[in-house]
């Protein structure tokens, strides 16, 4: 069967209601024009109303009847000249008019002399780059007119750039990093340094833009984050990045409250980046996102932590309800840590045999376990020099099956301790953070990539880079998360810290009883069982072996059956 045509007004509809709302348009801008002078008048009289009224409300009450007696003779001395009336409506029409005109100010054609200069300068430095000596049409040339390359430009209230769009020749390699590289270092410093750039390269359209990044807020303390278990919130970026934003109070005193948007770390089972490696220079904040990341940890598992710098920054969490220790003498990382491996081939073990059982995985290999290292390589030398095992290689286990054990390792080193890290250790630590300054071939060193914006040489304590894997490299601030029994710590911090702290169930300065056995099966205890159970034909109870003993310092021990 044919197909019957549309109604005329439904195929040609779009165009005629087009046409009606350009007719529409042009009537209301051409009444706009011819009603102009009326709109003015209208808008001087309304001002005026205004201001009479606020110079009556102005007036004392015992000045009002005198206001008014002089308001009244001089009404009676215009009524009274000779065309009084009419020159007093012509002189209230001239003051609305002057009242009612437009008082926004003209936006000038172009820029200003001095910013013309400067970018008249930054077009004479690109020449060189973006010109060849065989191009017929060169986009770039000496004494070239910078208008012609520089579609969008913006200044802030500094003169300096804020905002530029430059085009580029074809020909340009904008696809070697190496050349991206040259061209960011000089608009850096050619826009003013001190400042972040972000750089967006679009290779289709030989455009480059460029933006300055507002600096991140430094006054968000640390405080229960709106998360679901399995995140960590390691810090806040840039909203153009993330689509995600959480609730956070900020301030001098907590006062003023905002969304920003988050860099969130996923961990646990289902986690592509089960492990992470934060690295900077004295002072960047390596300690205060480890201090952040276990005060997060302890709502949903235990804590272990290895403090190779000695100086005491964990010791708040001492005795703490699931921090099973904090140790900071190599005799007690070897102990803590060569538990954490017993203990995540336990889970392991545990785990493949309620899968093979057709059973839910026990509850004690389900809850989180947080192995944090400040510096394993300082204990790396002292073993060294000790001719003792390399606490590092104890980690191999964790950091290699951690994710279906529901263990997660964070290791804080400095750039001078980079090189003493373990193989497994940088194999198996995906998720990256730099905190500090650092140059650019630092950067890319540590996170796989460089960043798209330019790294400063002054930055505040906690700010850095992240990158999750093989995602995008974001802009990072750690919420401030100080020592609380620092001196230096101000007290509204100090108090943020301590209101995150769950109960001490042991005393700092009392050593922690003898801790039960748990009981646990290792591997050997398992292929015995699992050979009884083959070879009886009824089912008999076996004594399961009991794994190596938790840390002395431990303060919550595991069982199952």
């Amino acid at each position: 069967m044919a197909r019957r045509p549309l109604p005329r007004v439904l195929s040609n509809g779009s165009a005629q209601l087009a046409r009606s709302r350009e007719l529409a348009r042009t009537a209301a801008d051409s009444a706009t024009d011819v009603l102009h002078p009326l709109i003015t008048i209208t808008r001087g009289l309304r001002r005026l109303a205004s201001a009479g009224r606020r110079r009556w409300a102005d007036t004392p009450k015992e000045r009002r009847g005198t206001l008014l007696f002089g308001l009244a003779a001089v009404l009676l001395a215009v009524a009274l000249a000779p065309y009084g009336p009419l020159l007093a409506v012509v002189a209230l029409m001239a003051a609305a008019a002057w009242h009612g005109r437009d008082r926004t100010p003209a936006t000038p054609a172009g820029p200003a002399p001095g910013q013309s200069q400067r970018l008249k300068s930054l077009y004479e430095a690109l020449v060189p780059y973006f010109s060849a000596s065989d191009d017929p049409e060169p986009l770039y040339a000496r004494g070239g007119d910078w208008g012609e390359v520089f579609s969008e430009y913006e200044f802030d209230g500094d003169g300096r750039l804020a905002h530029l769009v430059i085009a580029y020749p074809a020909y340009f390699t904008d696809a070697e990093p190496e050349s991206r590289a040259r061209i960011e270092h000089l608009l850096g410093a050619k826009c003013g340094r001190g400042r972040e750039y972000h750089f967006a390269w679009d290779e289709e359209a030989n455009q480059l833009t460029v933006r300055v990044l507002a600096p991140l807020p430094t006054d968000i303390a640390a405080q229960p984050f709106v998360t679901a278990p399995g995140e960590t919130v390691l810090g806040f970026t840039d909203p153009t990045r993330v689509q995600r934003t959480l609730p956070l109070t900020h301030g001098p005193h907590g006062e003023e409250r905002t969304d920003v948007p988050p860099v969130v770390w996923r961990t646990g089972v289902r986690s592509t980046e089960p492990h992470l490696l934060a690295v900077g220079q004295p002072g960047s904040g390596t300690s205060t996102l480890l201090r952040s990341i276990a005060l997060q940890a302890l709502h949903h598992g235990d804590v272990v932590i290895v403090d190779g710098g000695g100086t005491g920054e964990y010791a708040c969490l001492t005795g703490r309800d699931g921090v099973l220790a904090v140790e900071c003498a190599l005799s007690g990382a070897m102990t803590s840590l060569e538990w954490a491996a017993h203990e995540t081939e336990r889970r392991l073990t545990a785990a493949s045999k309620a899968h093979q059982a057709g059973d839910p995985p026990p509850e004690d290999t389900r809850r989180p376990l947080w192995l944090l290292l400040d510096r394993p390589s300082v204990f790396t030398h002292l073993a060294a020099a000790e001719d003792s095992t390399d606490p590092q290689s104890l980690l191999q286990a964790p950091l290699r099956h951690g994710r279906a054990a529901n263990v997660t390792v964070v290791v804080a080193e400095q750039f001078d301790g980079l090189d003493a890290l373990a193989g497994p250790v940088r194999q198996h630590t995906r998720a990256r953070v730099v905190l500090g300054p650092a140059t650019a071939a630092q950067l890319e060193t540590v996170l796989g990539a460089p960043p798209h914006t330019t790294p400063v040489d002054q930055v505040p304590p906690g700010r850095g880079y992240a990158r999750l894997g093989t995602g995008p490299v974001h802009r990072l601030q750690v919420p401030a998360t100080p020592d609380p029994y620092d001196d230096a710590t101000s007290e509204t911090h100090r108090q943020a810290v301590l209101d995150l702290l769950p109960p001490r169930t042991t005393p700092a300065d009392e050593e922690p009883g003898p801790v039960p056995e748990a009981v646990r099966l290792d591997k050997a205890a398992t292929e015995k069982v699992a050979a009884a159970a083959a070879l009886a034909a009824d089912t008999e109870a076996s004594e399961p072996a009991a794994a190596p003993p938790a840390p002395e310092s431990a303060a919550v021990a595991e069982s199952s059956s």
